[in-house]
């Protein structure tokens, strides 16, 4: 069992505007489903208020502070500890051997220490906006996969799909 992240940024490091993405590339959509369907995903409460909806396929796993909070095809839980506890026993059940933070910027500070893989969209270009990805050691990753596909069509950015694994210490 491993913990995934999965981010897009931009080259200077943006992941969001207004608690919304500030691009829209299907292509990337397309890859996010593809990543994580028929895997526990977990994500912070205001990610999953943006989504606006439970991501079909997945068990969504919502962390918040805010004990009254609830919604419909969701399981809620307080901590990222306690979603990594929840989303392991339901991946056992699964027989699926990755857990995936989807967001947001809070939930990837916290949970990129324990992460051993990074799917990491690199959008080609500098945005404006307020959400930023957290610091990154490159140090302690390898890439091991990389695609490259060019604007096109309703993708208005060239991007690339890079994916990290954590470096043995």
């Amino acid at each position: 069992m491993h913990l995934a992240i999965i981010v897009a940024a931009a080259e200077n490091g943006l992941i969001g505007r207004n608690n919304a993405l500030p691009w829209h590339l299907p292509g990337d959509l397309q890859y996010f489903k593809r990543v994580t369907m028929g895997k526990p995903i977990l994500m912070g409460r205001k990610t999953f208020e943006s989504i606006g909806r439970p991501l079909p396929g997945r068990t969504n796993v919502v962390i918040t502070r805010n004990p009254d909070f609830s919604a419909e095809g969701i399981r809620v839980v307080e901590s990222l500890a306690a979603a990594l506890r929840l989303a392991e026993d339901i991946a056992l059940v699964d027989g699926v051997e990755e857990l995936v933070v989807i967001g947001g910027a809070e939930i990837y500070r916290e949970a990129l220490p324990l992460a051993q893989r990074l799917y990491l969209t690199e959008v080609h270009a500098s945005i404006e906006g307020d959400a930023w990805l957290p610091e990154i050691d490159w140090a302690d990753w390898r890439e091991v996969q990389r695609e490259r596909h060019a604007a096109e069509g309703n993708n208005p950015y060239d991007y690339s799909f890079v994916v990290y694994e954590r470096r043995a210490k």
